[in-house]
């Protein structure tokens, strides 16, 4: 019988990750599944937006479009940091699964996910061009910023290797 912790910092401390006691392949297994959820909650929340969506066209709201698109600041406040977190789970789940075995299924899933996350959005979602924008550039950080960091730490590296292998400037006179 496992004996839970009886303070809240021994509570909190407890759940934390600790490398003697959690394997890499637990450790992977559970983020899998959290980030597997924030996908499926996301996509869910992008299908069925706040509010429902408008049944019929009348008075300059369109049948199919996101009720709470009327709220435009808010809208789009939601569906940024809906994107946001879709697409990081998105990147996580495909970073996590890297080796795993059915590469190719595991990415045109994930793909196609995307799309359908993407269309629905499209498809909810006033005429607004600049501020689909924003959403569609929301939806690739996760990504850009991912290949910036290894660059940068690609270029720090080189840097760095090359000046440890710099011979001392040898002087002969």
């Amino acid at each position: 019988m496992v004996t839970l912790p009886g303070t809240w910092k021994n509570w909190l401390r407890y759940f934390q990750y600790e490398e003697r006691r959690d394997t890499p392949s637990e450790t992977i297994n559970i983020l899998l599944i959290i980030f597997s959820l924030v996908a499926a909650v996301t996509f869910q929340a992008a299908v069925n937006p706040p509010g429902g969506v408008w049944e019929e066209t009348e008075d300059g709201k369109h049948a199919g479009k996101a009720t709470y698109s009327l709220d435009k600041k808010g809208y789009y406040v939601f569906l940024i940091f809906n994107t946001l977190a879709f697409a990081n789970s998105v990147f996580i789940i495909l970073s996590l699964t890297h080796k795993f075995p059915f590469q190719l299924e595991i990415w045109t899933a994930t793909v196609s996910m995307s799309v359908s996350y993407g269309s629905a959005i499209f498809a909810i979602t006033p005429k607004d061009p600049i501020h689909l924008r924003y959403v569609l550039i929301t939806a690739t950080a996760p990504f850009v910023l991912r290949i910036l960091v290894l660059m940068f730490n690609l270029f720090l590296r080189k840097r760095f290797m090359k000046d440890t292998h710099t011979p001392p400037n040898s002087d002969h006179s």
